[in-house]
């Protein structure tokens, strides 16, 4: 059973940066793109950034220029390098990974979730 722990959540201040990080266990060999999404309180779950599994990379348009995603596929790992964060950034964000190797932005297309970690964001 695949489990993902996510680490590296916490209290920035606008304009301030945090580095999410994600481990996979478990059976993650072989697997496919890996993805931040993130829920804000009454917010429906949306993309952060996706990597696949050859290294191509989505954004959503919110976090363009501002958040990074990186991928080492022989540990097993995802991180996201979030900078410039803004109040609006503020969610619980979940590391997630799916059997195939595109790219896909929605929930439904991914196999395997963390627990979330939390992300404040002071104004």
């Amino acid at each position: 059973q695949v489990q993902l722990v996510e680490s590296g959540g916490g209290l920035a201040q606008a304009g301030g940066s945090l580095r999410l990080s994600c481990v996979g266990s478990g059976g993650t060999f072989g697997l496919g793109a890996m993805a931040w999404f993130r829920q804000a309180p009454g917010k429906e779950r949306e993309a952060v950034s996706v990597i696949s599994r050859a290294g191509a990379t989505y954004y959503a348009d919110s976090v363009k220029g501002r958040f990074t995603i990186s991928r080492d596929i022989a540990k097993n790992t995802v991180g996201l390098q979030m900078n410039g964060l803004k109040p609006e950034d503020a969610a619980v964000y979940f590391c997630a990974v799916r059997k195939l190797w595109a790219i896909a932005t929605t929930s439904t297309e991914y196999d395997y979730w963390g627990q979330g970690t939390q992300v404040t964001v002071s104004s």
